[in-house]
């Protein structure tokens, strides 16, 4: 973990250069908007979603058990990682962006395996039922009305699932799955492209565990769209958007309460190139969630297409 080091004493002086000012609109102007769209829809946004959306999986045979074991898989994993992180560093490394995005993962993948377990248990109930007597019914007769039976039931199931609406669980489990879509993107490609480069001449070095907390985040939420069945609406950009403003926040409380270093260099705000970084980075949002968008997008489509009669979303 590497650290920009302000020699600066952040006094009032610090606070009222004009680029501050800048930065701060270029902070506070989309923030306002998300939280005023995000409270807008709150009322009717989500009743589209269903409570199966959220553990029923998107290929038609295969059973939502499977989906509960990845998410478990998943949260270990990703809990061992950070755990490993936590005991190499310490608590210092919720300083950082990635700490927080790795943790919101783990969070849905929580959430996850509560609302999986709950799914499991509803897809698993079946009621009871009496065939005709056997000893008036032939074999074949008997065969031919079980069948019957059992493709009602699950006609009947299927509708009956699909029909509940989501609940309060589900629905915030939905809106951390789209804070974290663009936020695993952003915090990946950043590390990779931006950061990596630019520090490796300086007392940077890069291990297995960093590696490891600016890649698997990306894949294990990548993994999990490939099997679930969460829509995925441009609107729910808003709470990427809110996510990253709320680092912002807590970066910016930190610094005027005595904190002399910003754990990135791009959040410098002590140079005239930060109103530049600033809305550099809030652009950069848009084809970070675009992109993880366009990969669900093309799950979509492409599967949809090549296994007509596995993939299907069934919600």
């Amino acid at each position: 973990m590497a650290l920009n080091t302000v020699g600066d004493a952040v006094g009032l002086d610090y606070w009222l250069q004009w680029q501050v000012l800048v930065c701060a609109l270029i902070i506070i102007i989309p923030l306002g908007i998300s939280l005023k769209i995000t409270i807008r829809s709150s009322g009717n946004g989500h009743q589209q979603l269903k409570s199966c959306d959220l553990w029923l999986p998107c290929w038609k045979n295969l059973h939502p058990k499977w989906l509960l074991l990845y998410r478990v898989i998943a949260f270990c994993s990703m809990a061992f990682l950070l755990y490993q992180t936590v005991a190499s560093f310490g608590l210092f490394v919720f300083y950082f962006y990635t700490q927080w995005t790795f943790t919101l993962v783990l969070l849905y993948f929580a959430i996850g395996i509560i609302v999986s377990s709950r799914g499991c248990s509803m897809y698993s109930k079946k009621p009871s039922t009496q065939v005709a007597d056997g000893d008036t019914l032939s074999k074949k007769d008997h065969h031919e009305k079980a069948n019957n039976f059992t493709t009602n039931v699950k006609a009947i199931e299927t509708k009956s699932l699909s029909g509940q609406e989501a609940g309060a669980l589900e629905i915030l489990m939905h809106s951390i799955y789209h804070a974290c879509a663009g936020a695993v993107v952003l915090t990946d490609l950043v590390f990779w492209f931006i950061l990596v480069p630019l520090m490796s001449g300086k007392d940077f070095k890069l291990t297995v565990l960093i590696g490891l907390m600016h890649s698997v985040n990306v894949v294990f939420l990548l993994l999990d769209s490939a099997f679930n069945n969460h829509p995925f609406p441009w609107s729910r950009f808003t709470y990427f958007v809110l996510w990253t403003g709320a680092y912002i926040i807590f970066q910016w409380t930190i610094h005027a309460c005595g904190v002399t270093w910003w754990p990135y260099p791009f959040l410098e705000l002590n140079t005239p190139w930060a109103p530049a970084w600033y809305f550099g980075m809030a652009l950069f949002h848009v084809p970070c969630y675009g992109l993880y968008a366009l990969l669900v997008k093309a799950k979509d489509f492409v599967f949809s297409r090549i296994f007509p009669h596995a993939f299907l979303r069934l919600c």
